[in-house]
């Protein structure tokens, strides 16, 4: 064909990117495009991480001979109008499962239909794509550990080459690159591929060993913080996978890519799991807890106990939360607090660079109990998951520096000083403990 449209989502890479490598192989000339939707709410961190990623795949591509063409307005819109410009035969787009992206891709095969223009839907997204592994009484896998069997036993497609050069036709204006606003978070990660590539291989030479018997631990934080790049696809989980996979520590570390593309599937299936019940009760709603001022405390960090408030200011600093202070603050609030985690999940959507629809609303339905966890009774009591993963307390003293003078144990019981010693902190009382 002449010319082909590359439609970049949440794949802003050059390397094993199947949409890109299928245009190049087949069209003579690609324009590839990226659409900032004004009607979607992008937080100010995601913000900041998806401009430095279009700015480095713009560079990336004109070191290539090619360019980044970006457009504001509704995606299909914006395709169909570029697409009939340059009279492109086809459009080349990786697939998605977000209700958003579903209606997107429905719409454009509508549209693309209507202009007598090729749809490509390509993977990319996902190790192993959301439709490829069914059980087998069909649907969907609703228990994590037989689908981790089937996709550890799945046929992984072959990474694709990064292409040499991407030829642009003459004469389209490129248009600006977003400029989001102040207010992400000081200690956010840069974005863009080469970031990404680069923190992949220094994890995949060194840290990657240890995964498995330190991922856990929250002050040595042995985990990849590769989360965002995958969110945005600057890194390809495919080929992180298959680069890990044969390493000492790759089997424990592909065991979580796998949960990604679990709850990928599982939001193929379910697109709703952002706002309704996965497992709703079989006697009725839950009666959740309407209490605005535990849940500002929670959100600020102080609720009174250390591990919890620790990785509440992680995520505000960071934009990041360590995955066990993930679980231990979402379980404070569903489980102890007894507040609606729909609640928890808009906000770590807000402040999560890596806050992807179904691995962040898939976790929090895991630990509220309405979700896929086998065992949706199970609670975790912070302070024994403090003990047991922050013994010494450094990763408090990292975030809650008022109590940072505090040896263990006192550090993740405060309440338990003298009451002279405890007001000095200034630091609140526990919402329970």
């Amino acid at each position: 064909m002449d010319t082909a449209i590359v439609l970049f989502t949440r794949d802003l890479r050059l390397h094993d990117n199947p949409a890109l490598a299928g245009a190049c192989a087949h069209a003579r000339q690609v324009v590839p495009l990226f659409v900032v939707d004004p009607a979607l709410n992008v937080p100010p961190n995601r913000a900041r991480f998806l401009a430095d990623s279009l700015a480095v795949l713009r560079e990336e591509l004109r070191e290539r001979g090619g360019d980044l063409v970006i457009r504001k307005g509704d995606p299909v819109a914006e395709t169909i109008r570029l697409a009939t410009w340059t009279s492109a035969q086809t459009v080349f787009v990786a697939g998605d499962v977000s209700r958003y992206a579903a209606r997107r891709e429905q719409r454009l095969a509508r549209e693309c239909g209507r202009y007598r223009i090729a749809l490509e839907v390509t993977p990319g997204h996902a190790v192993v794509p959301a439709g490829d592994l069914r059980p087998a009484g069909g649907g969907h896998y609703r228990i994590f550990t037989p689908y981790w069997r089937a996709w550890r036993a799945a046929a992984w497609r072959e990474p694709c080459q990064a292409p040499e050069a991407v030829s642009v036709p003459a004469g389209i204006e490129p248009g600006d690159l977003p400029r989001p606003d102040r207010g992400s978070s000081a200690g956010l990660l840069p974005g863009g591929e080469r970031a990404g590539r680069d923190r992949a291989t220094a994890w995949l030479d060194g840290p990657l060993k240890a995964y498995g018997d330190e991922r856990d631990l929250l002050a040595s934080d042995e985990t990849s913080r590769l989360s965002a790049y995958l969110r945005f696809g600057c890194v390809s989980p495919l080929a992180l996978a298959q680069a890990a996979l044969s390493r000492p520590g790759g089997e424990e570390f592909c065991r979580q890519l796998a949960w990604c593309d679990f709850f990928h599937q599982v939001t193929a299936a379910f697109p709703d799991i952002g706002t309704e019940d996965y497992r709703p009760s079989p006697h009725g709603p839950r009666n959740w807890a309407e209490d605005p001022d535990a849940l500002d405390a929670w959100r600020a960090g102080r609720t009174g106990i250390p591990v919890v408030d620790a990785g509440m200011r992680q995520l505000t600093a960071e934009g990041f939360m360590h995955n066990r202070a993930r679980m231990i603050t979402a379980s404070f609030l569903t489980r102890t607090l007894g507040i609606d985690w729909r609640h928890g999940y808009r906000h770590f959507r807000e402040l999560l660079a890596d806050g992807d629809v179904a691995c962040n609303a898939g976790n929090w339905q895991w630990v509220a109990g309405t979700g896929n966890n086998p065992r949706p009774g199970r609670m975790l009591n912070p302070l024994r998951q403090a003990a047991r993963f922050d013994h010494d307390g450094d990763y408090v003293r990292r975030y809650v520096p008022e109590l940072a003078s505090l040896a263990a144990p006192y550090i993740h019981t405060p309440w338990k000083l003298p009451t002279a010693h405890r007001k000095q902190l200034n630091y609140p009382d526990p919402l329970s403990a």
